[in-house]
C-alpha cells in the first residue's frame, strides 16, 4: 500500500511567493523613505536659507540597484558631508594657525578661485598693502588706503592728489566664530527609520497572494 500526501495549496508555492512578496515589500519600502529622506534634507536645507546647490548635493542610492532583496537597503547622503556637517552641528570654527580669522567685507570682492577671498590673495590682486588695526572691543581689521568703485569694491586710487582716498575695511578679524546650527538632519532620519515598519507591512499586503 502506498500513501500519497498533497497539500492544497501547494506550500512550497506558497512560501515561495511570501518571500516574493516580503522581498518586493522591502525593497519598496526603503525606495520610498530614502525618497522622502533626500527630499525632506532638500527641503530643510533650502529652507534654512542654504542655497538649491548645496540641498542637491543630497543624493540617494539603493541596493540592490536592480531586483528585490530581503536585504534590501537604501543610502542618503550628501557630496559636500564637510559644510552639510558644520551647519547640522553649529562648531567653533579657530584659524588654522590658531590666531585670526580674516573674514571679508563686501569691499574685499569675490576670490577667482571660487572660495572665501584671503588677504593675500587680494593684496595680490589689488596690489595694494593691508593695514592691521586693533580694536579691543568688536573686531580687529584689515584695511587699506583706496577708493571704492561703482561696485562697492575697494580698488588703488588713480589720483595722484589724493582726492577720494579713504580708508577702507577689507577684512574683520576674530580669533573664532560660532556657527549657528540651521538644520537638525537627525530628526528627519528618525522619521524615516520610524515609519519603516508601517511602510514594509502596506507594502506586504499589496504584493502578497
Amino acid at each position: 500500500m502506498k500513501l500519497k500526501i498533497a497539500f492544497d495549496p501547494d506550500l512550497v508555492a506558497l512560501m515561495q511567493a511570501e518571500v516574493a512578496a516580503g522581498e518586493k515589500a522591502v525593497t519598496a519600502a526603503m525606495r520610498e523613505a530614502g525618497a522622502d529622506l533626500k527630499s525632506a534634507w532638500r527641503s530643510q536645507i533650502t529652507g534654512a536659507g542654504l542655497g538649491t546647490r548645496l540641498g542637491n548635493s543630497i543624493r540617494l542610492a539603493s541596493f540592490p540597484k536592480s531586483g528585490d532583496s530581503l536585504n534590501a537597503a537604501t543610502l542618503v547622503r550628501s557630496n559636500a558631508p564637510v559644510i552639510i556637517g558644520a551647519h547640522d552641528t553649529g562648531p567653533l570654527i579657530r584659524s588654522k594657525d590658531g590666531f585670526w580669522l580674516a573674514i571679508p567685507t563686501p569691499a574685499a570682492g569675490k576670490s577667482t578661485k571660487h572660495r572665501r577671498i584671503t588677504p593675500g590673495e587680494w593684496e595680490r590682486r589689488t596690489g595694494l598693502r593691508l593695514r592691521f588695526i586693533y580694536r579691543r572691543r568688536g573686531p580687529s581689521l584689515l584695511v587699506a588706503e583706496g577708493r571704492l568703485n561703482s561696485k562697492g569694491r575697494a580698488v588703488a586710487s588713480r589720483s595722484k592728489t589724493g582726492r577720494g582716498l579713504v580708508t577702507v575695511p577689507i577684512f574683520l578679524l576674530v580669533p573664532r566664530v560660532k556657527l549657528r546650527k540651521r538644520l537638525d538632519l537627525a530628526r528627519d532620519a528618525e522619521r524615516a527609520v520610524d515609519g519603516m515598519p508601517g511602510l514594509i507591512v502596506a507594502g506586504w499586503r499589496t504584493f502578497g497572494p
